[in-house]
């Protein structure tokens, strides 16, 4: 008979239970009190202390003092040199990545910018070595790393794990990103919509948070979106909701690279907008627009305002349909501030129901940049809970 081990439901298994327990909640929510910890698990505030306590003194977490609600605290964190989590959100034309103990521990951040319809290989590429960089600058090498979410900006077919329409990034086509990437980082990798995660970002400590029924708009060089239900993203029955871009607005409209016509992206996304302004001001990009909107430049101004009348009458869709409390607005055009909401909110309350139009806030988004790849961390932290549990 074996007699070295912990009989199942005894005192010491319960403890190495409760202590991974514990781990698992700093590194999915970052330094917590002791009190945070508690409410986190479940477990009494004096287990808290004893495990705390034995988990300090095995180096496994460390202690700081901080200031919460005005009084003094003691901050609980998992110590230096453990596994860290990584979050790569890939957008229409750059990359980010982070590295943290959990969301709410970001040790660093970085991007890089990518060229137009690139392909996937390049793109995976790049995000190794980023990756890489970024973990050496900060004392760290890829084998700590425990678990990776990776973001497309397209549907994702949660099935096959591929891009969920050839047609929109093209150069991704049949290319399993999560299985190559982890080929290539030797470290468990989920992959997700950068949209769906950036709803993730602004639920975990943003615009959304406390939020039951909401949405988050990624607008950039195309728009996506991540639905909130339940307090938790929603993404279909494949993985692949919230594709409002792809939302017909005009039957007879242009046609779009996803092969229909009248697509909300024809008319609000970059190539539309680059369009629009072209007769006036030449052939100058998205950044360009944005920065003479906000300088006061009228023709950018319309430009701006007339993808925020668009915008407003599929949102009003959205509106009816799910009855939101917040709709999170980021990405590129979000830097337009008041001149794209409000044209946005005239859209809706034209064309939504009104007790719904009236029942919705649109506000911006309170993570900007950092949404996608903040969810994506706590993509990664369930992720590996999922997997250790």
């Amino acid at each position: 008979m074996k007699t070295g081990g912990s009989a199942p439901g005894s005192q010491s298994s319960l403890r190495r239970a409760n202590r991974e327990r514990v781990v698992e909640t700093l590194s999915a929510h970052g330094p917590l009190t002791q009190v945070e910890i508690s409410g986190a698990t479940g477990l009494s505030p004096a287990t808290i202390s004893n495990l705390v306590r034995d988990l300090a003194a095995d180096g496994e977490v460390a202690l700081s003092n901080s200031v919460r609600n005005g009084r003094r605290a003691v901050l609980v964190a998992l110590a230096e040199g453990g596994p860290l989590l990584a979050g790569v959100a890939f957008g229409d034309r750059d990359i980010r990545v982070a590295i943290g103990t959990g969301p709410n521990d970001v040790i660093a951040s970085q991007r890089m910018p990518l060229p137009q319809d690139h392909h996937a290989d390049e793109g995976l590429d790049r995000a190794a070595r980023l990756l890489h960089d970024l973990l050496v600058d900060n004392g760290r090498s890829v084998p700590d790393l425990d678990q990776v979410a990776l973001g497309l900006p397209a549907p994702v077919d949660s099935v096959t794990g591929a891009v969920g329409s050839e047609l929109i990034m093209p150069g991704w086509r049949g290319v399993p990103a999560a299985a190559e990437l982890e080929t290539a980082l030797r470290a468990p990798v989920v992959l997700d919509n950068t949209a769906n995660l950036a709803a993730e970002g602004e639920l975990l400590a943003g615009a959304l948070s406390r939020v039951s029924t909401g949405a988050y708009l990624k607008l950039s060089h195309g728009v996506g979106a991540g639905l909130v239900i339940g307090g938790r993203v929603f993404r279909g029955s494949a993985g692949t909701a919230g594709e409002i871009g792809h939302v017909t607005i005009d039957e007879a409209g242009p046609v779009c690279r996803c092969g229909n016509r009248g697509c909300l992206n024809t008319y609000v996304g970059s190539p539309a907008l680059i369009a629009a302004i072209a007769p006036s001001q030449g052939p100058i990009g998205l950044r360009d627009i944005i920065a003479r909107a906000q300088q006061g430049d009228p023709g950018c101004r319309r430009v701006i305002v007339d993808a925020g009348r668009h915008l407003g009458v599929a949102v009003a869709g959205l509106v009816n349909l799910l009855n939101p409390e917040v709709i999170a607005v980021g990405g590129q055009l979000a830097r337009t501030g008041d001149l794209l909401l409000d044209a946005m909110r005239e859209g809706v309350e034209r064309s939504a129901i009104p007790s719904a139009a009236a029942s919705v806030e649109l506000v911006l988004g309170a993570l900007g940049d950092e949404a996608d790849v903040r969810g994506a961390l706590l993509r990664a932290a369930t992720a590996r809970s999922a997997r250790v549990g």
